[in-house]
C-alpha cells in the first residue's frame, strides 16, 4: 500500500512552490486507481482547495488475455489495459478561468493545451443507491467549449507511471471555459468541427476527434463513479477528453479552441 500522505505532501509542495519533482519515491507510488484518487483528495485537503470540477475517463473493457490480478500490482507498466474502471482527476477552483483569459506562463510552464467539450452541473447529484440515468444527467447540465491547460508536477511525466500521473490529477494545470450552451442536446457532439488556432494560424481543423466518440458518456461515467462516494455538486465542471490532441506552446502564444455550433474558448500565455 502506498504512503498516501507522503505522496500528497510532495505533490502539494510542488504545487505551492511551483517546482517540478522527478517522481514519487517507490514507497509513495500508488498501486491502484483507488490509491491514486486518495492522493488527489489528500492534496486538496493539504492545499485547502475547493473542487471546482473534474477531468474524467470512462471505464475501458478489460483485456481477457491479461491476468487481472496484475492490474493493481504492475505499477511500472503504462498500457490501456492497466485501468479498467474509469478514473477522475480533480480540478481546483483556483485554476478555473472564464474565457478569454491570460495565464502567466510561469504558473503553467509546459504551456500544454487540449481542446475539449465540457459540461457543468446545474444542481447537486448526491450519493444514492440507484444509478442516475443519462437522461436525468443531461437534464441538469449545460455544455461548454473548453481548454484544458496541461502542466505536470513531474519534470519528465513521460518517465513516470500512469498511476503517479493520476495521483497528480493527470497533469491538469488549469481549465478555461467559454460561453455555455443550453441547447447542446440538439448537436451531434461527436461530429462537430473543431479548430485549434494559435497566433492566428489554424493548427487543427477536423471533424470530431473525441477519443470515445461520446463526450457526454464521460459525464455519465463520472456521475456513476461519484454516486458511491461524495456525489457531484452544482457548479462543478467535468471536462471530457481531448478533441484536438495535446499541443505544447510557448509564452506569449494566443490560443483559441472553436467548436462549430458550440462556441469558442480563448487563452493567452503571458510571458
Amino acid at each position: 500500500m502506498a504512503n498516501v500522505d507522503e505522496a500528497a505532501s510532495l505533490i502539494a509542495t510542488a504545487r505551492q512552490k511551483q517546482v517540478r519533482i522527478a517522481s514519487l519515491p517507490v514507497i509513495c507510488r500508488p498501486r491502484s486507481v483507488k490509491e491514486a484518487h486518495a492522493v488527489q483528495d489528500a492534496v486538496a485537503i493539504k492545499l485547502g482547495a475547493t473542487i471546482g470540477g473534474y477531468k474524467a475517463t470512462a471505464p475501458t473493457t478489460p483485456d481477457p488475455t491479461r491476468n487481472q490480478d496484475e492490474v493493481h500490482a504492475t505499477a511500472n507498466e503504462d498500457a490501456p489495459w492497466l485501468i479498467t474502471e474509469g478514473v477522475r482527476a480533480l480540478i481546483f477552483d483556483t485554476t478555473i478561468y472564464a474565457s478569454p483569459c491570460v495565464i502567466p506562463s510561469r504558473e503553467m510552464p509546459q504551456c500544454g493545451v487540449e481542446g475539449e467539450i465540457a459540461f457543468r452541473f446545474l444542481c447537486d447529484l448526491p450519493p444514492r443507491a440507484t444509478p442516475y440515468t443519462r437522461e436525468e444527467i443531461a437534464g441538469v447540465t449545460d455544455a461548454y467549449p473548453a481548454i484544458e491547460v496541461v502542466s505536470s508536477r513531474f519534470a519528465l511525466p513521460e518517465k513516470t507511471t500512469f498511476l503517479e500521473r493520476l495521483a497528480d490529477c493527470v497533469s491538469n494545470g488549469g481549465f478555461v471555459y467559454g460561453s455555455k450552451s443550453t441547447e447542446w442536446q440538439r448537436l451531434r457532439l461527436a461530429e462537430l468541427r473543431v479548430m485549434l488556432i494559435v497566433n492566428g494560424e489554424t493548427i487543427v481543423d477536423q471533424i470530431g476527434g473525441h477519443p470515445t466518440g461520446d463526450p457526454f458518456g464521460i459525464v455519465v461515467a463520472l456521475v456513476e463513479m461519484m454516486r458511491t462516494t461524495t456525489g457531484v455538486s452544482a457548479g462543478q465542471f467535468v471536462t471530457c477528453g481531448s478533441c484536438t490532441g495535446l499541443r505544447y506552446f510557448k509564452p506569449g502564444d494566443v490560443c483559441e479552441v472553436r467548436f462549430e455550433g458550440l462556441g469558442a474558448a480563448h487563452l493567452t500565455f503571458s510571458p
